[in-house]
């Protein structure tokens, strides 16, 4: 059943967690390419939306997925992200990919997700990371998605052709940040990687990121149990 109030001639469904409210959601992006100030609350409140329909069509209407794959509706967020829209807009869109990843459960569901190879470019995206907030809902989306690898949806994020593999890349990039969460967020996805049976993976990690990486995080917890050492001293004395 259709509500009679509409947005650009598109009637919006009364029933929000259907197929037919994902279309009107796609109407509305289709609209509103290019990111304002008079359409920035509707966008971010579409993304949300968005985000709930999709978890609701992981479990009850597998036709909700196609929806979304056909009309390739991740590249609007990408649109988007490319756009100087404002830190608003894109915590709302990370926070979006976090929630999205984080509650599908369908395996073929999570495939069409990382189809098309969006997710990587939304990990190499270069955000606003002097903005605490975008800084730290980045880093919990790549630690989310870090929890879905395994040997099948490695070779989403790996990619042995062009020996590339931004999940991991981007991630240890933040390993000495000065905020503890963002740190914590970085550790616990690099043990997520390692834990994948993947040799050429392993050996992308061993050959081209293990000695700068290992060696920072050495000088790292050196530093400060030098630290800790002095204010062990300050207090004896």
């Amino acid at each position: 059943m259709l509500r009679k109030n509409w947005f650009g001639g598109v009637f919006k469904p009364k029933n929000l967690h259907s197929l037919e409210h994902l279309r009107y959601l796609y109407s509305v992006l289709s609209k509103n390419q290019v990111v304002s100030e008079s359409n920035r609350g509707l966008l971010v409140e579409t993304l949300r939306s968005i985000a709930e329909i999709l978890i609701w069509g992981d479990q009850n209407d597998s036709s909700v997925f196609d929806f979304f794959l056909e009309k390739q509706m991740l590249s609007f967020f990408l649109r988007i992200m490319k756009q100087k829209c404002g830190s608003y807009v894109c915590v709302q869109l990370l926070q979006t990919l976090n929630i999205l990843f984080e509650n599908i459960r369908n395996e073929t569901s999570l495939y069409y997700l990382l189809s098309n190879n969006h997710v990587n470019f939304i990990i190499e995206h270069k955000f606003d990371f002097s903005d605490e907030e975008v800084m730290a809902y980045y880093i919990s989306f790549l630690k989310t998605l870090s929890f879905k690898l395994n040997s099948h949806t490695i070779h989403f994020f790996y990619n042995e052709h062009t020996n590339d593999f931004p999940l991991y890349t981007e991630a240890i990039k933040f390993f000495n940040h000065p905020e503890s969460m963002v740190r914590i967020a970085v550790r616990t996805l690099t043990l997520n990687v390692y834990r994948v049976n993947d040799q050429s993976m392993l050996q992308f990690i061993r050959d081209k990121t293990a000695v700068p990486y290992f060696s920072n995080l050495v000088w790292f917890i050196g530093n400060h149990i030098l630290e800790l050492d002095a204010c062990v001293r300050d207090d004896i004395e």
